[in-house]
């Protein structure tokens, strides 16, 4: 970046404008990565009370003759007892892959279990509704797109009045979405969106995690940016997510997880971010961060790991929008109570989920990369001396905390003045033993920093023997040119 054939230190306006646009460059990447970063999954729902009292035995292998013996039974049995234990049988049976494969290759088979979930008899509708929830849980394509006769049967019964029977059929639209795009192009003129809406108002835990669930698998499929979320956004709800997401003492882990992934999934899509920052989405996560800072400090519930990360991501990349300038920006969140919360949970992460540490990082990146009072909060609350104690934790981590740092450094003399003295250089000597091309990079852009705008770190550079820790990277072909420059900086000031 700084050139070593040159014979004068450029313009210090040039140098830190450079800088901007390297770490835009890289923070485009990284928010690309972490859009493409899916978690998805299918979710088995099981009674394990309801299998002990069935007797705890192996489910076994069904063959045509078995399943269509189980089918009839079910569907022209004399008693009603009868025909739900033939249909408890075919469910357990349905547990096999291969008794899945048989039936979805035998003739009819489909079509009876559909008209036994349609039936008016409710226990042999929720056994049937088991039995389809066993075959959305095949890893085969075929298996899913064999249930779509069923699909819309399964949106009608959202509006069931058992809270029990809406969260199978969630379970299972959730698993049927994520296996096939067949299945998804059916759902969406079904009605999807709308039937989720409607269901999003339940009083029951237990449906709305479920919701959730079956939401974010649908927010994940490769359409969803064209086809599924401008739905989403134009339904109730954002506005309902958002007011599940609000702290106090109405508000679920379980459920909160399942919504913040949600969320997460719709900010990625950049369809429209602005509505969701005009609905309070940004205040709504800041507050949460508070409320998650002070649970962590009450609590050991490793739940509150799992919610975390997709809120620390929405925060993180909401902050990179225009559309927050617009509506007040990062001062919607309050500066020293919003830091004083990631550091808080940095700490945590730090002894118990260290993999979350990056999570945290990106989000103080974005938050201090274009505000003053960011940085403000970070020196005056002291904040220097316990970022840079997360430097060895990982080369990934380092790079964050020195991004970090440089955001402060750039903001101009009067941050970097405050940056010195204390641990910093020392520090950064220590980096540039590091063997990885990128921490190092990052060091020497912070020195560069440090030496334009406070030339008395230069001095004390020199003095620390830090020319000779330069000298090992000088033949690197990456960091040639900037440890030139750095050299001239330190020797010319």
């Amino acid at each position: 970046m700084w050139s070593g054939r040159q014979g004068r230190l450029r313009p210090v306006g040039c140098a830190v404008e450079e800088l901007r646009c390297r770490w835009r460059e890289r923070e485009a990447a990284l928010r690309k990565a972490r859009r493409e970063q899916q978690l998805i999954s299918k979710r088995l729902l099981r009674d394990d009370a309801l299998e002990e009292t069935e007797g705890g035995c192996v489910a076994m292998t069904l063959g045509e003759a078995e399943i269509q013996q189980f089918l009839g039974l079910a569907q022209r049995g004399t008693e009603e007892k009868e025909r739900e234990k033939a249909l408890v049988s075919l469910r357990r049976g349905l547990q096999h892959p291969e008794t899945q494969q048989a039936f979805i290759l035998l003739e009819g088979s489909m079509r009876t279990l559909v008209g036994l979930l349609t039936s008016n008899q409710a226990l042999l509708q929720l056994e049937a509704a088991r039995c389809l929830h066993e075959l959305s849980h095949s890893e085969q394509s075929a298996v899913a797109e064999a249930c779509l006769p069923a699909t819309s049967y399964l949106l009608t019964y959202l509006s069931s009045h058992s809270s029990d029977f809406i969260e199978l059929c969630l379970y299972t639209l959730g698993n049927l979405i994520v296996e096939s795009e067949a299945v998804r192009r059916q759902l969406l003129p079904q009605g999807i969106v709308p039937s989720l809406a409607a269901c999003i108002q339940s009083p029951h835990l237990t449906v709305l995690e479920a919701l959730g669930y079956a939401l974010s698998q649908l927010l994940q499929a490769k359409e969803a940016p064209e086809a599924i979320i401008p739905s989403v956004l134009g339904s109730t709800l954002p506005q309902h997510i958002l007011q599940l997401l609000q702290p106090g003492p109405k508000l679920n882990l379980g459920v909160a997880v399942e919504f913040a992934w949600c969320l997460h999934y719709i900010i990625c899509s950049q369809v429209n971010n602005a509505l969701l920052i005009s609905h309070g989405c940004l205040s709504t996560l800041g507050l949460l961060l508070l409320d998650m800072a002070g649970a962590v400090q009450r609590t050991e519930d490793a739940r509150m790991e799992l919610l975390a990360c997709p809120v620390l991501r929405c925060l993180s990349n909401l902050l990179t929008e225009a559309a927050v300038e617009v509506v007040g920006g990062p001062n919607q969140l309050e500066d020293e109570r919003v830091v004083a919360a990631l550091f808080i949970l940095l700490q945590f992460f730090l002894q118990k989920q260290p993999s979350l540490l990056p999570e945290g990082l990106w989000l103080l990146n974005n938050l201090t990369a274009n505000s003053p009072s960011f940085c403000t909060s970070l020196l005056s609350m002291d904040l220097i001396e316990p970022l840079l104690q997360l430097l060895p934790v990982s080369n990934v981590v380092s790079v964050l905390v020195l991004t970090v740092l440089c955001n402060v450094a750039e903001k101009g003399p009067a941050y970097c003045q405050r940056l010195w003295p204390g641990p910093l250089l020392p520090c950064l000597i220590g980096t540039l033993a590091f063997s990885d091309t990128e921490v190092v990079g990052h060091s020497l852009e912070l020195l560069q920093l440090l030496f334009l705008y406070q030339p008395e770190t230069a001095e004390a550079f020199l003095q620390q023997s830090g020319l000779q820790v330069l000298e090992r990277h000088q033949e690197a072909a990456q960091l040639q040119d900037r440890v030139h420059a750095l050299q001239k900086t330190a020797l010319h000031r």
